[in-house]
């Protein structure tokens, strides 16, 4: 017994690891195609095949290897000890996520499930994406390749001939560079220069850090009107205060902003409500952006009204929701039209509705530090930036600035 249950943890393990091999991969740095495909692959075909608790277990790690971060942010409210309580309950979500599989042993039953899981988004909770174990392999990331991948490593278990591997060419046709799978991705001719910041959390919003901010971002902005950008943009909130309500700093934006478009995060409020916005400064004028999507108990608590309210009374100081936009705004710079995002809403397929090209995306990674969360979101934009043919410029508090493609 003891063999059997020690045979099923290892087996488990080893799932988990391979399916999140890429992730990590990435953070140090190496993007080996091959790799990335080779443990994609392998890991699909353990969850197709491995015993009944070791995908139970597979479930547990994957939730653990990919979100143990998630609590670190809980520190900044206080209440740091549920760290790691929030970790282990995302083990046990993924492991029930992924717990659908043992509910069989047959193989083409599991292949149609696993599919299925890779529509489900747990409390809106949308960054476990089962196609993203391919972003960086020769496999596609559209669903009908996941659908190939499946058919071609489920099928040979039911052929008993000499004909029994075959099904594995299906996987040619998931080639990630296949002329139907490939959209190709635009680049703006505007001169723009992303700003990298590395403001810790727990300074950021002191009254010590605020001079210092501010003149930074007058110095940034300065350096890009002698380095002749078009426009410059800064990290979410990167001024850390709401800016609706000191006229001054607007004024002087809007002074810069007749030789600079500039764009640039920061907090609104308006008859009692907050908003997490980017503003967008150009000719001395300004236009706001709201944020569309929320981050699931980050900035509210997708649950009903009695358990919203008792959470932010207990956890977040009874502070309310974030409120949000209707639809996705429009910046028009110079001309050129870039959907905004702020951190999560560029992870999230809202923002590339429409008639989208040019997304800028602003966050704060700082609440996670340190982690792998900058590189498990960058790999979800690109994702995200492929899928739809759209070039994503990103500008990142702690890590992650850059331009995804």
């Amino acid at each position: 017994m003891n063999n059997i249950l020690y045979k099923d943890l290892s087996i488990g393990l080893v799932t988990a690891l391979l399916f999140s091999a890429f992730i990590y991969l990435e953070d140090f740095g190496i993007t080996i195609k091959f790799l990335n495909t080779f443990f994609g692959l392998l890991a699909i075909v353990f969850f197709l095949y491995i015993p009944k608790r070791a995908i139970l277990i597979a479930g547990f790690f994957i939730g653990l290897f990919w979100f143990y971060w998630i609590g670190y942010s809980f520190k900044y409210n206080g209440v740091g000890y549920i760290a790691p309580f929030i970790t282990f309950a995302f083990g046990i979500i993924y492991m029930l996520f992924f717990g659908i599989l043992a509910l069989t042993n047959k193989v083409y039953i599991r292949a149609i499930l696993l599919f299925g899981l890779s529509f489900l988004e747990p409390f809106d909770w949308n960054w476990m994406q089962i196609e993203l174990l391919f972003v960086d392999s020769y496999i596609g990331i559209q669903k009908f390749q996941l659908f190939l991948v499946l058919l071609a490593l489920s099928l040979p278990f039911y052929i008993k001939n000499k004909y029994k591997y075959t099904p594995l060419l299906l996987l040619v046709f998931a080639y990630s560079h296949m002329p139907y799978s490939h959209i190709p991705q635009p680049e703006s001719q505007l001169k723009i220069k992303l700003i990298h910041t590395d403001i810790k959390q727990d300074y950021k919003w002191t009254k010590e850090a605020y001079r210092p901010t501010i003149k930074m971002i007058y110095k940034e902005i300065q350096n890009g009107i002698d380095e002749k950008y078009d426009l410059i943009v800064f990290p979410e909130s990167v001024f850390p205060l709401y800016l609706n309500e000191n006229e001054k700093l607007i004024n002087i934006l809007k002074e810069f902003s007749y030789k600079i478009s500039i764009v640039t995060g920061s907090l609104m409020t308006d008859n009692g409500n907050n908003y997490n916005v980017t503003y967008m400064f150009e000719n001395g004028n300004y236009q706001v952006a709201k944020k569309l999507v929320l981050v699931p108990f980050g900035e509210y608590i997708p649950l009903p009204k009695f358990a919203q309210d008792y959470i932010n009374e207990m956890f977040f100081a009874g502070a309310a929701d974030f409120e949000t936009a209707k639809k996705p705004t429009d910046f028009i710079i110079k001309g050129i039209k870039f959907r905004n995002a702020i951190c999560y809403e560029a992870t999230c397929q809202e923002i590339y509705d429409g008639d989208v090209d040019f997304v800028i995306a602003t966050s704060n990674n700082a609440w996670f530090a340190p982690s792998i969360e900058p590189t498990l979101q960058k790999l979800l934009m690109r994702y995200y930036a492929r899928k739809n043919g759209v070039t994503i410029y990103h500008s990142a508090n702690y890590k992650g600035t850059g331009i995804v493609k």
